[in-house]
């Protein structure tokens, strides 16, 4: 009965853990609320590995987020929705990039804020956008430009 009692307890312990781990990382990824902002969209060539739920940045400080990432069927681009704050107003030339958080980390949407007095309104288009650097390709074009000037 004695090991019967300690296994319960253990069993308790674990699922307040669990219980707990849940509520914190779903409080913390702000689960289940509203968006709370205005849509733009932005078209690239190439997202890389950027997804639905990804940051919106300016200057490294997150104001938004990935909202869908839809396939264009006319330019075939990649069409994406970031939903942005409404505490910030972006200028109507706002250029949007594709960046990378580190060699091993994921990709977030950089804006880069111009100076244009007319504002983005909910449903605009960012037409300035940078896709996203292949870190494959660079580095393939690296090796290949070092084996060519070692030829010479």
């Amino acid at each position: 009965m004695k090991q019967n009692s300690i296994e319960i307890i253990l069993g308790a312990i674990v699922l307040v853990v669990a219980i707990s781990f849940f509520i914190f990382s779903s409080s913390t990824a702000n689960v289940g609320k509203g968006s709370g902002g205005y849509n733009v969209n932005a078209q690239f060539t190439d997202i890389g590995s950027l997804s639905v739920g990804d940051d919106v940045k300016i200057s490294g400080v997150t104001i938004g987020s990935v909202d869908s990432i839809t396939l264009d069927p006319v330019l075939y681009n990649a069409d994406v929705k970031i939903v942005i704050n409404d505490s910030i107003q972006l200028p109507y030339d706002t250029s949007a990039r594709i960046s990378s958080e580190g060699l091993l980390g994921g990709n977030y949407m950089a804006l880069d804020v111009g100076g244009d007095t007319e504002m983005l309104e909910d449903g605009d288009i960012i037409a300035i956008t940078q896709s996203a650097q292949n870190l494959e390709q660079l580095l393939g074009q690296f090796i290949f430009s070092l084996q060519d000037t070692q030829k010479e």
